[in-house]
């Protein structure tokens, strides 16, 4: 089965994206087709989608569409395309507005904006942090770090630190382990220091193999063979060094960052 989804909405789409995402999630044996279409803030923008998700209409089915539209005027329109549609403000902010006895702002974009400047500010900081410390680049830094990705190439570090930096406002490092790390016997000098702040990332050889080879097709860098060594050498860190880890394997980045954050107790610095 397969269908169309649109995401709309009056600010970014972030927000219809999220929850949109997580309601398919669960129809796993249906196939998604999705477009956002974001800062829908206007009749002519409405009509506008209005036409894109009428031309998806097809025999697989009708489109959905998602939309966190808070202009009652622009959610009519919406709602004249010939799609299934889930309001999320028509089916949420209505019924706080009665448990509450009192009307809600309905302003647009509010969620993602930058009103709330410590917040803003936090974010941007992290993800600098991210970025600066990638990959082990810099480690002169790391007294600044809540946490410390190691892992060997390829296995999460990158995406994940950036995602926390951007999702929970969090400073993350990230370490590569090397051949060389793994003839020592004990953690690269970089890391002794901080050995509170690290947290392992692990993953399947046969997963790693692919993933280094569409990146380095040939040479030993994606020999299945090397890929098992350095998991296995990089395990046995993490063991003997008594570092938390957690097989990325089968999770998504959000899932990854998540339970790092559980394990390891860290809380979100953003509101």
């Amino acid at each position: 089965m397969r269908r169309s989804v649109f995401f709309i909405s009056d600010g970014t789409g972030i927000t219809a994206e999220t929850l949109g995402r997580s309601l398919l999630a669960q129809f796993d044996h249906v196939e998604f087709e999705e477009q956002t279409i974001p800062y829908v803030d206007s009749p002519e923008k409405a009509w506008d989608a209005v036409r894109s998700i009428d031309a998806a209409a097809c025999d697989e089915g009708r489109p959905i569409v998602i939309d966190t539209i808070v202009n009652s005027e622009l959610r009519q329109i919406i709602s004249k395309s010939k799609a299934f549609k889930l309001d999320v403000f028509e089916a949420f902010v209505g019924q706080l507005e009665g448990e509450l006895s009192t009307a809600s702002s309905r302003a647009v974009g509010t969620s993602h904006s930058m009103d709330s400047q410590p917040d803003y500010a936090a974010r941007i900081d992290a993800v600098h942090f991210a970025l600066d410390n990638d990959d082990g680049a810099r480690t002169r830094h790391y007294d600044r770090a809540d946490l410390i990705l190691i892992g060997v190439s390829r296995s999460g570090k990158t995406p994940t630190s950036l995602y926390m930096a951007l999702q929970f406002g969090v400073h993350v490092a990230n370490y590569p382990l090397t051949e060389d790390d793994f003839e020592e016997s004990e953690l690269p000098a970089a890391l002794r220091p901080f050995k509170k702040k690290l947290f392992g990332l692990t993953i399947e050889p046969g997963r790693l193999a692919i993933i280094r080879r569409e990146r380095k097709p040939d040479g030993r860098y994606a020999n299945l063979a090397q890929c098992e060594s350095e998991i296995r050498a990089a395990r046995s860190i993490y063991v003997r060094e008594n570092i938390p880890f957690l097989d990325s394997t089968h999770l998504s980045i959000e899932e990854i960052s998540t339970r790092i954050l559980a394990t390891v107790g860290l809380k979100r610095r953003l509101a």
